[in-house]
């Protein structure tokens, strides 16, 4: 409960540590600065190879993913927007109508598409189009051939990164009734297909070789889920993925995600208790690409120990990287924003962040902007309306949208994430000679 001030006490979720150690949030409710739940789908697109993404919505909706994943002309990606004319913002025009036209003429021309989805928008909820109808009925029309399902990247329900979370939440009802008698190991959230295939070869090291990650990278390969279904989630924005998995009996195993040497080596070792895995066996597994990590990590450490960083709300990875370039950096997070805070899955994280650091929820950007110009941090990450601004102010900053495109996970990645932070420091650098 709040004292008034906007602040309000941590509450613990479970048996999650001492969560008082990062001090109080600061919940806000104000003018926001994000990208809407539609930007997922530049990631999506090219995990699940086989699944296509239909946005029903503006000119503005796809000249938004366009930009976003820089498709050239001749390019054939698998996402498009149906788009919704004034006729159909009107009533004018029956929409279910065209855009059942639209996906039969979409399928015929493209049959290797297996799954699609109908990507609500800001417009096809206005004019209250029912996409969950759509789907259903579409569904009957093309299947067994394709599967249709819906959900809803919508900037007036969803900012970036939730759009991945409503897509994955969507895909669990699809899930075959896993009726293993032993315990089972997922891991949830999309992840480069690189990254993945590093995760697989240590949890092989493991002993654990039977892995499934979610969402496939086929459609016809969406794993099992039931009650002997444990599962890490390797991003922590999933709050609605989790829901879900958990209303089908899987269980979640709590962890720091998986940002740099010891956040890797903490997420992995949630599995290793879960699963029985000997210590020796796991230093054996683990122990060689976390010392690689934390050899790569040292010389940045020196560039970046003692800096100050400042996190705008942007895609709700802020306080898994604010303890990564704490912990391992020694960086000093001021503020650590985030559009939404889900205490549960993010307790291991938030309780290793430095007492002093503000967390915060929500947004009230011209209040934030005002905190970050006082505390005049070394670096600031933020989204794209403000680093152009801030930059011109004589603040360096760091676009939070490369943190979601670029591959940032586990050992092998973590001097890669380290440098995103470093970089716009040695410009900055630079431009002052």
């Amino acid at each position: 409960m709040s004292d008034g001030s906007g602040f309000a006490p941590i509450e613990p979720a479970g048996d999650l540590g001492d969560l008082t150690s990062p001090g109080a949030v600061l919940r806000e409710r104000g003018q926001r600065e994000v990208f809407c739940g539609l930007t997922g789908i530049v990631w999506l697109h090219r995990k699940i190879q086989d699944a296509f993404f239909l946005v029903v919505g503006s000119r503005t909706c796809a000249h938004l993913i366009q930009s976003a994943a820089g498709v050239m002309v001749f390019a054939e990606p698998r996402f498009a927007t149906a788009i919704m004319e004034e006729r159909d913002l009107a009533g004018l025009a029956d929409a279910n109508e065209e855009l059942d036209r639209i996906v039969d003429r979409l399928l015929a021309r493209r049959p290797d598409i297996k799954l699609l989805f109908l990507v609500g928008s800001c417009p096809s909820e206005v004019i209250k189009l029912d996409l969950s109808r759509a789907a259903g009925r579409l569904n009957a029309r093309h299947s067994p051939t394709v599967r249709v399902l819906n959900y809803s990247g919508s900037g007036i329900e969803t900012t970036f990164t939730q759009g991945e979370d409503a897509c994955l939440a969507s895909l669990v009802p699809e899930a075959p009734v896993s009726d293993s008698a032993t315990p089972e190991l997922l891991v949830v959230g999309a992840l480069p297909d690189i990254v993945e295939d590093q995760f697989q070869r240590l949890f092989a090291q493991m002993g654990l070789g039977q892995v499934a990650f979610f969402p496939p990278r086929r459609a016809g390969a969406i794993p099992a889920i039931g009650p002997n279904t444990r599962f890490l989630l390797a991003q922590p924005f999933l709050t609605d993925t989790t829901r879900a998995l958990e209303g089908r009996g899987a269980v979640r195993l709590s962890a720091q995600f998986p940002f740099g040497a010891e956040g890797t080596t903490n997420w992995f070792a949630a599995a290793a208790k879960a699963f029985g895995v000997s210590p020796k066996r796991f230093d054996e597994a683990i122990g060689p690409a976390r010392a690689r990590a934390q050899r790569a990590l040292e010389p940045l450490r020196t560039e970046l120990q003692d800096r100050s960083i400042f996190f705008f709300p942007d895609s709700q990875l802020e306080p898994c990287l604010a303890r990564f370039l704490s912990q391992e950096l020694g960086m000093r997070p001021l503020e650590v924003g985030s559009p939404y805070l889900n205490q549960e899955l993010l307790g291991p994280d938030l309780a290793a962040l430095p007492r002093e650091t503000v967390i915060s929820e929500g947004q009230d950007v011209d209040r934030q902007l005002d905190r970050c110009r006082a505390q005049k941090p070394d670096l600031v990450v933020c989204g794209l309306g403000l680093a152009n601004p801030l930059e011109r102010e004589g603040m360096a900053t760091k676009w939070s949208i490369e943190l979601v495109f670029s591959p940032v996970h586990g050992f092998d990645c973590a001097a890669d994430l380290a440098n995103l932070f470093a970089r716009p420091l040695r410009r900055r650098a630079a431009l002052k000679v």
